[in-house]
């Protein structure tokens, strides 16, 4: 999921289609996202689709991973308005907008879903203090959500970070998740999406990380052989509308659009709960001979001491205003623990 030099002929094929539609119908609106339906970005957008479609005479056209390129080609689009909405996590919106990157801070989230749900929803960083930075790349920012706990699957067990010597692991092209798995002793490796099985199948990369769900729907399973719940991190995702589109509405449409993305929030955080276990499951069903390891407190401490060195990287590479995210984000997390 990085940008590409060009956008595939199929995907070129589908944005000219794309852009006749807008032609013909100005109240179709175009969303496209980073995953497949099934998936969670899928549902939820399923989900504001249902919303927008049930209280306006809006319909919205949904385009999932791969109809119209990379992570970055449909970013590209949004800020051009040619799309209306994209779900992008801030893994790769981190170029655009460094402060982003803050969702990469080793053991800054929690794990429990329920506080989880509660941050995302009540957030001042979210809702207020990111409004400014990603309305300066021409977004207006709807939400965030959690997709669930990241895991890492390898071809050799990890129980600590020297485990992880060597090792080639893909990364998203976030310069902060290069850092995390610089600092946890991997050899940080950035690869778009589309080549991580082949490149995990040909021994190019030995590792990778991803919430449960997502090892099981690309059957990543297949080409690793270990899974390690390391407690680092959450995956975030962020549903964004063009900012011009959205200034040009009327009253009643942007309530609309709050609404939907509101009660798809709900939806989500509910449709998650149990997934990963459900997900893994699967993968013992399908792979009997996968290991699946949670790692005890005493093994995640070097981890948890490398995490100190990536929050130094991450206030060096945004200054003042990456240090005013991450305490108002800290605040957050405290306020809305229970």
């Amino acid at each position: 999921m990085s940008k590409n030099s060009l956008i595939s002929g199929v995907a070129a094929g589908a944005l000219l289609s794309v852009v006749a539609i807008s032609a013909a119908s100005a109240d179709t609106w175009r969303y496209a996202f980073e995953e497949a339906m099934d998936e969670v970005q899928g549902k939820y957008a399923q989900k504001f689709k249902e919303e927008i479609e049930a209280n306006t005479d809006h319909s919205i056209q949904l385009f999932p991973y791969g109809t119209l390129g990379e992570s970055a080609d449909i970013m590209e689009q949004a800020q051009a308005g040619i799309l209306q909405f994209v779900d992008q996590s801030p893994g790769f919106t981190g170029a655009l907008i460094p402060e982003a990157q803050v969702f990469f801070v080793p053991y800054l989230l929690p794990t429990d879903q329920d506080h989880l749900a509660r941050f995302y929803k009540e957030s001042k960083a979210i809702n207020e203090d990111f409004q400014g930075l990603y309305a300066d790349q021409g977004l207006e920012l709807l939400v965030m959500f959690p997709e669930g706990e990241v895991a890492m699957t390898t071809k050799e067990p990890v129980k600590s970070c020297d485990d992880l010597n060597e090792v080639k692991f893909r990364v998203m092209t976030n310069p902060l998740l290069v850092e995390s798995y610089r600092a946890f002793g991997a050899t940080p490796t950035p690869l778009p999406w589309g080549e991580v099985y082949g490149g995990l199948q040909t021994n190019i990369i030995q590792g990778q990380e991803n919430p449960t769900f997502f090892l099981y729907s690309t059957k990543i399973y297949e080409v690793t052989d270990h899974i390690t719940y390391v407690g680092h991190n959450n995956f975030t995702t962020a549903v964004m509308a063009n900012k011009d589109f959205f200034d040009g509405l009327d009253d009643a449409d942007k309530e609309a659009i709050q609404n939907a993305s509101a009660a798809a929030y709900d939806y989500i955080v509910g449709y998650q709960k149990g997934l990963a276990d459900s997900e893994l499951d699967k993968i013992r069903e399908a792979k009997p001979e996968m290991t699946i390891t949670v790692l005890s407190e005493e093994e995640r401490a070097c981890f948890k001491e490398a995490a100190k060195e990536v929050e130094a990287k991450f206030i060096e590479m945004t200054g003042e205003s990456g240090q005013a995210i991450l305490d108002q984000l800290k605040a957050d997390l405290d306020a809305t623990a229970q």
